[in-house]
Parts: structure tokens; C-alpha cells; sequence
């Protein structure tokens, strides 16, 4: 069964941090208590939505644990590896 573990309280923060570092306007839903369930919403510079979803388990490599957010765009339909919250944030700020 899939599990979500590693969307810890400090993980949502740091990711927090990030996208306000990097100067995008962002939401969540507040569903931290239930990480399958929690979505960011961010605004990238080119006033496009994305959805940055924390990754199961399954998707996570033990080589490189910071490595659990997946963000998705449908305007055109792009969806991210699983990246750390640095390089998520990184991504959606320079999507062309």
C-alpha cells in the first residue's frame, strides 16, 4: 500500500519557503494532517496553475530521500519527475 510518510510537517515548509523565496503565489489545501489528499496550488510567472502533489513511496528513490514532490501543469500538460522542493519550485518558475 501506498504511504506518504515522508510528507513531513517540515518537508510542507520547507516547501513553503521555497515557492515565497522564489517569488510564485501559492496555496494548499491545508490537508498536511492527510498528506495523500494534500495539493499546493502555484501560480507560475506566466500566470499558468500548477499542482504539486507529495509522490507515494513507490515513486520516492532511497538515494535521494528530499526528492518527493511532483508538480503537474495543463496549460500545455506537464507533469514533473519527482523532484526536492528546491528543484520543483525551480521548475515551474522557468517552465517556458
Amino acid at each position: 500500500m501506498a504511504s506518504f510518510d515522508h510528507a513531513t510537517p517540515e518537508r510542507c515548509a520547507e516547501l513553503g519557503r521555497a515557492l515565497t523565496a522564489a517569488g510564485l503565489t501559492w496555496s494548499d489545501n491545508g490537508r498536511q494532517d492527510a498528506p495523500q489528499y494534500l495539493t499546493y496550488t502555484v501560480t507560475d510567472p506566466h500566470g499558468r496553475t500548477w499542482r504539486i502533489s507529495p509522490a507515494t513511496n513507490f515513486q520516492i528513490s532511497t538515494s535521494n530521500a528530499a526528492q518527493i514532490w511532483e508538480a503537474s501543469c495543463g496549460e500545455p500538460t506537464t507533469t514533473t519527475p519527482v523532484l526536492s522542493a528546491r528543484k520543483v519550485t525551480e521548475q515551474i518558475k522557468t517552465a517556458p
